[in-house]
């Protein structure tokens, strides 16, 4: 496994390059400096919150815990690591770099943060330095110049097959995960006992996930971003969402599903009209497909499959046109993903910036370019039964073509959300959220 990266890894290098060779033309610059980022302490303790890497770090090479450490890049020259392994016996100081990917960098040791100023080009203002303010060393602070953010960003959406290759793997953790804590949904775990079943079977920390699981049972699948984990199981499950991800050498993926209990089988008819839905839009993931026309049009299915369930008396067509399916189904579609969950530029319309606005009346998508080769996405249509919404719905006119006893039925199984990774190519799509769970049974 480690040969594939091996292979892969020198051309994704060349590609990096080549990119901060552009985007130091454009912006004037001469060196590009990133720091991997320092620990942010909490307020009046010396206790550190979970450290997380600069994504513009980890992209040059899969190192995701040094604090301290810098890369130093010159057109021409040799990437430089500056890597800090302190002298320390309070905790554990980061192992020497190894691997795959060290023969491609000049290294240099340093024991004191204070020490990468030896390693830095003479003028500071010759450099593009990309991180966080709390990074600076001796006069090197980030200047984070937008011409050359705004070209790293852009281009960050095309993923290199290195990149892919890690993705693929973060997607098996990530399935194999997700089928463990599906076991402990249907053995009567507690949400947070699903929680511990995925940890353990992902074998990754919660610091380490890309982000925090969200894992609800019964109505709190109604809460988007529910992270409460109730310690004791509900009396009766019926359903079960968990949105959960996992991370491979600073990639991510980040993948949903809905399960329903065996005495929930009007709710599971539901879950299944929106997986062969979703499967649709996933198929739909091509190369010139514009991205906020997909989510309209995912609007129209899934209000499609509200009137077809008899949740609404309306088209579908009348449905998206008085918000009422945004009422069912109030985020995005998806977004990008790659070294960060929700990736940078999901709205950049070109290189040098520029904004793609979202369609009206869908507020929280979160991307709006044109898909290309190379691009990854999330499809994660849903369809929630949320007091809030459905209590704003009721009042309005729109509100008289809901079959509210239907709707009442189903607030109990909280909601369904359904998401796959997908790659974009020069044909058919690659879901590699599908492949991994094809792969883990």
């Amino acid at each position: 496994m480690t040969e594939t990266l091996a292979a892969l890894y020198p051309a994704h290098l060349a590609t990096l390059r080549a990119r901060a060779d552009a985007a130091l033309a454009r912006s004037g610059h001469e060196h590009l400096l990133v720091p991997a980022g320092v620990a942010h302490y909490q307020f009046l303790d010396d206790r550190p919150y979970p450290f997380a890497v600069n994504p513009h770090f980890k992209a040059w090479l899969p190192v995701t815990d040094a604090p301290g450490s810098w890369l130093v890049y010159t057109p021409g020259r040799k990437p430089k690591l500056v890597f800090l392994q302190p002298r320390d016996y309070w905790h554990v100081v980061p192992q020497a770099p190894a691997g795959y990917w060290v023969e491609h960098f000049e290294i240099a040791i340093i024991r004191e943060p204070r020490e990468a100023r030896a390693h830095f080009p003479a003028d500071a203002a010759r450099c593009a330095i990309l991180g966080e303010d709390n990074a600076a060393v001796d006069g090197y602070a980030p200047n984070n110049p937008p011409a050359v953010l705004d070209h790293l960003h852009y281009h960050r959406a095309y993923k290199t097959p290195y990149e892919l290759e890690a993705m693929r793997r973060a997607s098996a953790i990530g399935a194999r995960a997700h089928r463990a804590a599906e076991q402990a949904f249907r053995a009567g775990e507690s949400e947070y006992g699903i929680h511990m079943a995925y940890l353990h079977a992902a074998a990754q920390t919660e610091n380490e996930l890309p982000y925090s699981n969200i894992i609800g049972l019964n109505a709190h699948g109604a809460v988007l971003h529910y992270t409460d984990l109730e310690r004791t199981p509900p009396a009766q499950a019926l359903s079960f969402l968990i949105d959960a991800g996992a991370s491979f050498h600073g990639y991510a993926c980040d993948i949903t599903r809905t399960y329903a209990a065996p005495a929930a089988a009007e709710f599971q008819a539901l879950i299944d009209a929106v997986d062969a839905a979703q499967r649709g839009f996933c198929a739909r993931v091509r190369a010139g497909q514009d991205y906020a026309t997909l989510h309209v049009h995912a609007h129209h299915v899934l209000a499609s499959v509200l009137k077809e369930h008899g949740f609404i008396r309306m088209s579908a067509e009348s449905a998206v046109e008085s918000g009422v399916s945004s009422a069912f189904f109030p985020h995005g579609l998806g977004h990008g993903i790659g070294l960060q969950v929700h990736e940078v530029a999901g709205f950049q319309r070109s290189e040098t910036g520029g904004t793609i606005p979202k369609p009206p009346g869908h507020p929280y998508l979160r991307l709006t370019r044109p898909l290309a080769p190379g691009m990854v996405v999330t499809i994660e249509p849903g369809l929630y039964f949320i007091p809030m919404l459905l209590d704003e719905l009721k009042a309005k006119p729109a509100g008289r073509d809901v079959d509210w006893a239907k709707v009442d039925a189903f607030r109990k199984y909280g909601g369904i959300r359904i998401e796959d990774d997908v790659v974009c190519t020069e044909g058919a799509p690659e879901n590699l959220t599908r492949d991994a769970f094809a792969a883990a049974a």
